[in-house]
């Protein structure tokens, strides 16, 4: 077992399957981390759809039985986006649900759970802030996160730590978006 500065450690990740969550998941473990990912995408990892309360409880009760405390918990579930003119009633709920109801959710069942110290993670965008056309499903949660990130903190206080990190460049689907007069970032391996 490797003895890096996360060995005894329990990283819980969403949206762990790719991109990343995968970087995120990839560092835990190369520092010794038990880590815990829940992914719609099959693999080896806990397959579920975080937008279900069912899938989260039973995520969530795997954690526990296999853990027993909870020291990282990354909310990074990718939320649908699709803009005004496409979006429907129903894409537009479950947007909501894999970005705002979901890290909600799973923060209230993982937090008796928290080991001292613990520290909860929540993927914004500066999406929220920087909005760019049809994309008001995923502005609209990750504008959600953010705020939800600030009343977390007060109320976990004590308890956890929560923040929030707003990557400014997204590559979801094979689409790269950037400033207007900002070159893109270079592309890494993998990333």
């Amino acid at each position: 077992m490797n003895q890096g500065i996360f060995s005894g450690k329990t990283a819980v990740i969403t949206g762990g399957a790719h991109g990343i969550g995968r970087a995120i998941a990839d560092a835990f473990l190369r520092e010794g981390a038990a880590v815990h990912i829940i992914d719609i995408q099959p693999g080896d990892w806990f397959v579920g759809d975080v937008s279900k309360k069912e899938d989260l409880e039973c995520f969530a009760a795997s954690v526990i039985e296999k853990s027993g405390q909870v020291d990282y918990l990354i909310n990074n579930a990718l939320p649908l986006m699709k803009g005004i003119c496409d979006c429907t009633w129903e894409e537009f709920s479950y947007a909501l649900a894999v970005g705002v109801t979901a890290p909600f959710y799973l923060t209230k069942l993982l937090s008796p759970h928290f080991a001292p110290g613990a520290s909860v993670i929540n993927i914004s965008s500066s999406r929220d802030r920087m909005s760019q056309p049809q994309t008001e499903s995923y502005t609209a949660a990750k504008g959600g996160i953010a705020a939800l990130t600030h009343a977390m903190a007060v109320s976990l206080a004590g308890k956890a730590r929560v923040n929030s990190i707003s990557p400014q460049l997204d590559r979801h689907h094979g689409q790269q978006h950037h400033r207007p007069g900002r070159r893109p970032a270079a592309r890494r391996p993998g990333g």
